[in-house]
């Protein structure tokens, strides 16, 4: 080793001994500087507290270093700098402010050593392989503390976030299922107001989605808050489902095509809306239950990948679909030969549900279907042959097996409702 890198050393010890000697006025300054230039800093007195141990350990690890020739290999995060990590991440505050922080304290770092060299009058060349060894040992210190610290800020996140969800999901299912349960109680509970109106979507991820289903399921919720303008309260029901609710003193409103438009860049996601919204503790509890119905005819029904399904859409079909077999039975008593599954029964069935749709009007249901009138001539007469009797005459059951035919699959897998647009 050279005479000149022997003289930088001891310069660089002489340094960390003065700085260490100044050490509880340098933690005040910087500090101070901290709460004053980042928002994020200005906690209640105990994470104050921590904040400024947390400082002093990291300043105290660097002087050592500085002092002692300490290896980085042998540096770590200090215990009360990583608690403080920790904290941050309790808090909700941004990962970035805390590492704004830490290069700011790198800055006043070195900013004090050139002070303290400045009064040690020595030859300029000295002064600035001091400054630059200084520089660099304090920046390779906070690069590797950094790297502790995003790792213990992102670990904490995720236990607290997966914390708080489980007690709020548990809050939430508690003012869901017990019965006699008295408003101000709820919202007690809930931490929130349930006197407004309240709409309910359940967001869930298809089998098989390429990405995480965390993040699927967050871009589920930030669609639905971009659809009414409102952020919902979101709870996971399981690992491929969350159930949200919009809540407003005024009925909310949904930006179906925004909603649809956004949906469509995501394949694997899948919302069910219970969009009539309701009020009160009552109308909390009945949308979900809206929105639960709409879910079971989506993930039962013949057309796999529709993204976005509304309540209002399949209200009928909720009420059947948990009496699958009895309902199938019965359109096939309703409907006979119209319940066959090729190709040209399914469009017997589109068009009568279209024609009846329409009050019986052939020119209407050939607008709709984009055919011309005769072809629904045709069709019609067809159907009737099948059924053996007229549409008119039990029209009723005849409107709700072909519902359910569209909308359950009882039809075959092909069937799709014509009717709508």
């Amino acid at each position: 080793m050279s005479a000149a890198n022997v003289n930088v050393d001891m310069i660089v010890r002489d340094v960390a001994r003065r700085t260490q000697a100044d050490l509880e006025n340098l933690t005040a300054e910087m500090t101070s500087m901290f709460v004053d230039v980042i928002p994020e800093f200005r906690h209640d007195d105990a994470v104050r507290r921590l904040m400024v141990a947390s400082t002093a350990s990291n300043l105290a690890a660097i002087v050592d270093m500085l002092e002692l020739n300490i290896s980085l290999d042998d540096i770590t995060v200090p215990p009360a700098a990583a608690e403080y990590a920790r904290r941050f991440a309790q808090h909700g505050l941004s990962l970035e402010a805390l590492l704004r922080a830490y290069r700011l304290g790198e800055h006043m770092v070195v900013q004090r050593a050139m002070t303290t060299l400045g009064r040690l009058d020595l030859p300029t060349e000295a002064a600035l392989a001091t400054t630059s060894q200084i520089a660099r040992l304090t920046n390779r210190y906070i690069d590797q503390v950094i790297e502790g610290i995003i790792d213990i800020y992102e670990d904490e996140r995720s236990r607290w976030d997966a914390r708080s969800d489980a007690a709020r999901a548990a809050q939430v299912r508690a003012v869901l299922d017990t019965e006699g349960l008295d408003l101000a109680s709820a919202e007690k509970m809930l931490s929130t107001s349930l006197r407004g109106w309240h709409l309910a979507a359940i967001i869930w991820t298809q089998p098989g989605s390429p990405d995480p289903d965390a993040a699927q399921l967050r871009a589920g919720a930030a669609m639905l808050s971009a659809a009414t303008g409102k952020a919902p309260l979101t709870i996971s029901a399981d690992e491929r489902t969350h159930w949200a609710w919009i809540s407003s003193t005024a009925k909310p409103t949904l930006d179906l095509p925004l909603l649809q438009h956004e949906l469509d860049k995501h394949p694997a996601l899948r919302i069910a809306v219970g969009d009539d919204p309701s009020p009160g503790l009552d109308g909390f509890r009945q949308t979900l239950r809206d929105a639960q119905r709409a879910r079971t005819v989506a993930v039962t029904a013949a057309d796999p990948h529709r993204a976005l399904v509304l309540h209002s859409q399949v209200a009928l079909a909720g009420l059947l679909v948990d009496h699958l077999a009895d309902v199938r039975a019965w359109a096939g008593r309703v409907l006979g030969g119209l319940m066959n599954d090729d190709g040209a029964t399914v469009r017997l069935r589109e068009t009568v549900q279209v024609f009846l749709d329409a009050q019986g009007s052939f020119t209407d249901a050939a607008a709709r279907m984009h055919v011309h009138k005769n072809t629904v001539h045709y069709r019609i007469r067809k159907a009737e042959e099948i059924l053996g009797h007229p549409l008119t005459e039990n029209r009723l059951d005849i409107e709700v097996a072909l519902l359910a035919c569209a909308q359950l699959g009882l039809g075959g897998a092909d069937t799709h409702p014509a009717r709508g647009n």
